[in-house]
């Protein structure tokens, strides 16, 4: 019996073992590729097409807000957008793609 419950155990530990970290996993995905980012972290709220769903529309964002300017919104948050979705090189990767949709 106490064979059987060790292999279990030894079994489980395995298994949870091979599934851990996912979330880091999915985090660096796609680290340093805005668009891979974009989807990641901003799409759920301004639309896989950047055309905006509960927050604003993003396919023209480059015409009004400079690539620091989208880059402070996205550290910062703005009305209802939290701060910190992304950070460092990843709010600026991000920030520089969109820089460019005008």
């Amino acid at each position: 019996m106490k064979k059987k419950l060790l292999g279990l155990l030894m079994g489980a530990s395995l298994v949870l073992a091979a599934c851990g970290g996912g979330e880091d996993a999915k985090d660096s995905a796609g680290a340093g590729d805005p668009e891979k980012l974009y989807e990641q972290k901003c799409a759920a709220c301004h639309g896989g097409d950047l055309e905006g769903a509960n927050g604003p529309k993003l396919s023209d964002v480059g015409s009004r807000l400079s690539k620091e300017e989208i880059e402070q919104v996205i550290e910062k948050g703005q009305g209802a957008m939290p701060p910190k979705q992304l950070e460092g090189e990843d709010a600026s990767a991000v920030a520089e793609w969109l820089a460019g949709k005008k």
